[in-house]
């Protein structure tokens, strides 16, 4: 049986970085194009908006 820690802990990081990096770009370009973007967007920008109220959020 070989163990490799340093190894695996090192990919772990690099794996979860990179997962969360992922995450935070497509939540950023998610909240963009739902708040921001107007004209061929607006059902989408008024289901977040209808959500929002749905859910006890103020939005203005």
């Amino acid at each position: 049986m070989s163990t490799t820690p340093a190894a695996k802990a090192e990919n772990s990081i690099s794996s979860r970085l990179t997962a969360s990096l992922t995450a935070l770009a497509l939540g950023l370009i998610i909240l963009f194009a739902v708040g921001f973007v107007q004209g061929a967007n607006d059902v989408i920008h008024d289901a977040a908006h209808d959500t929002r109220h749905t859910m006890v959020f103020p939005c203005h």
